[in-house]
């Protein structure tokens, strides 16, 4: 009798619907939460919408969708009609209201505070506090949902390894049609390594940042201790080595700063920075060195400007200035070339002083994992006149020595870099980070790509060729996934079509914009408290800020002032050949660059 009332308790609970939860029936954000074991209610407090699952606009709602264009509409007119924009501008109150609304559009599909994280998909105080923890910008896919993405397409998704050979990976290098270069790419893995984290210990959910955003931690060092270590305690600058008259960072040796280098790498060769994988690639190292050089740089100005200040105050103040000088090149040097835009983008903090704006960020998982633009990387990196391969390049700072960061800025200025979107178009050399992305994104339990768009106000896709522009492709994902619905979100942005003649595809810019956005903006120094003078050490410091950009930063800090930019310079003629790559890598040939890129995968 027992046993019989166990069995029917089982197949009564076998039977059970799922959780209703799962089918995502909550829309424009309305929040889902069960009612019972079968019953759901939506939550639709101020998101302008009402009915049972939040679909029924207010009429100011209504009234605002109806005239507001799609994002699409917005980028061409941006990207088009150069003359009426070079007009607005050179007018400051158009520019200035443009902006304005550039950054709150934007900024306000950030939730702020927190929401979510991995382990909680509703509202703790936990998911809040636990700075431990990547934030989520949705919950995670419920653990009882019958398929991965919910309700969706099959019950186990395609084998990650399948996916990145028939859709990702690099047949032949694909060149960006915006014509980004090296320089750029290098300059995207360097900024984000301060806030991009990943604690391969703990799991992909969780962080080693402890400052969620642009604190330079990657300069400085994410530790006290660290900081010391790499700090010179006089005049706030920080150790570093002179080389044939230039300046370097200094050894791993001379600091006691532990570094990741592979063990047969010569101790003059072993730099030691702020971030421990910048020893991965010269180009890594090559930022690195430039900031550093800026740092004191900024110190001898200061201690000009301020005789009477201590090394503690001369050190935390460059460290505000060099803050303020990244946000500004990052917005009008880095996304003004990824958006195309004819507008030119303003780094101005006051135009956010009269709104609602919550100076703190927190670093979502999704921004960590769209980040993942490993199609802009070359198949060989060109220095000068020497060609280095994977194998020669990895963890060789001897190419820095060799060619001078002179003319390694030169050369990626030069180099261009790989369309990001698109499909096909990942190095074979980094085809394994690309499989620990997805395995990696499977494990934190994201909902599907068309859920992402509708979260950041785009139509969802209605098939696979929507997604991709084509038919190939449209019907291989379709007989992987079966439902346009169930299409993941880091294979998906990397195989939607790209926008005519972009990087990147619409999903990319329209959900990467608003994280970038927020956190740059979001930052103390931006905050009407901080927004002063005197906070940057007076009107020479705040000078500094206020006028940075790309090519200041190199003029400043590297040898013959090289032009620069984001976007490929057109080269020069051929020079004479002095350097010869394969004698030149420090040994590495007997290096297993898939190998090393594999143990870095989380980094990268």
């Amino acid at each position: 009798m027992l046993l019989s009332g166990t069995l029917l308790l089982a197949l009564a609970l076998v039977s059970r619907a799922a959780n209703p939860c799962c089918s995502n029936p909550c829309q424009n954000q309305g929040v889902c939460m069960t009612m019972g074991y079968d019953g759901y209610k939506c939550d639709c407090t101020r998101t302008g919408y009402y009915g049972e699952n939040c679909s029924s606009p207010e009429f100011r709602t209504w009234l605002r969708v109806t005239l507001k264009p799609s994002p699409s509409t917005v980028h061409y007119i941006l990207t088009h009609f150069k003359g009426v924009w070079n007009i607005i501008n050179n007018i400051p109150f158009l520019r200035n209201a443009i902006m304005g609304y550039v950054l709150t559009s934007r900024s306000h599909l950030i939730d702020s505070p927190p929401t979510y994280n991995s382990d909680y998909g509703y509202k703790s105080w936990e998911a809040y506090s636990n700075l431990s923890y990547y934030t989520r910008t949705l919950p995670p896919v419920g653990h009882d949902c019958p398929t991965p993405m919910g309700v969706k397409g099959k019950k186990e998704l395609p084998d990650a390894k399948l996916i990145v050979e028939k859709f990702l990976l690099r047949r032949k290098f694909i060149p960006d049609p915006q014509g980004t270069n090296i320089m750029f790419a290098f300059f995207a893995q360097h900024f984000t390594h301060q806030f991009f984290k990943t604690d391969t210990k703990k799991g992909a959910a969780f962080t080693k940042g402890l400052g969620h955003g642009v604190d330079l931690n990657h300069v400085y060092g994410e530790t006290l201790d660290r900081q010391h270590k790499l700090r010179l305690f006089k005049d706030g600058k920080l150790k570093h080595q002179m080389i044939d008259g230039e300046m370097y960072p200094p050894t791993v040796k001379d600091t006691q700063v532990e570094m990741i280098y592979p063990p047969h790498i010569p101790e003059h060769l072993k730099f030691a920075v702020g971030q421990d994988v910048f020893g991965l690639v010269p180009g890594l190292m090559m930022y690195a060195t430039i900031w550093l050089r800026e740092h004191n740089r900024v110190c001898d100005i200061l201690k000009q400007e301020h005789p009477e200040w201590d090394d503690e105050r001369t050190f935390q103040t460059t460290r505000l200035i060099l803050i303020g000088e990244t946000i500004k090149i990052v917005i009008e040097d880095y996304v003004q070339h990824l958006s195309g835009y004819h507008f030119k983008l303003k780094f101005d903090p006051e135009l956010l002083f009269n709104q609602r704006f919550q100076y703190q960020n927190r670093i979502a998982a999704e921004f960590n994992t769209l980040y993942h633009w490993h199609p802009l990387l070359p198949d060989t990196f060109q220095v000068q006149d020497q060609e280095y391969s994977y194998q020669q390049f990895l963890y060789n700072n001897s190419v820095i020595l060799d060619h001078g960061i002179s003319q390694m800025v030169e050369s990626f200025s030069r180099q261009i870099a790989g369309r990001v979107a698109g499909g096909r178009n990942v190095p074979p050399a980094v085809q394994r980070v690309a499989m620990a992305s997805i395995q990696q994104s499977r494990q934190m339990r994201y909902h599907s790509m068309n859920e992402y768009r509708k979260r950041f106000q785009l139509k969802p896709f209605s098939s696979f060729q929507e997604l991709t522009g084509e038919k190939e492709m449209a019907a291989e994902l379709e007989s992987l996934y079966g439902d346009i619905d169930a299409m993941e979100l880091y294979p998906g942005l990397l195989v939607e079509k790209p926008r005519p003649g972009a990087i990147f595809g619409e999903t990319m810019v329209e959900m990467g914009a608003p994280f970038s956005l927020k956190g740059l903006m979001g930052n103390a120094i931006c905050s009407p408290e901080y927004w002063k003078p005197s906070t940057f050490g007076g009107d020479v410091g705040f000078e500094i800020v206020n006028t940075a950009s790309l090519q200041k930063l190199i003029c400043h800090n590297v040898k013959d002032c090289p032009v620069t930019s984001f976007q490929v310079l057109q080269p020069r003629p051929a020079e004479t050949a002095t350097i010869n790559a394969s004698t030149s890598n420090s040994a590495l040939d007997d290096v297993n660059p898939t190998l090393l890129l594999k143990e870095r995968s989380s980094e990268l």
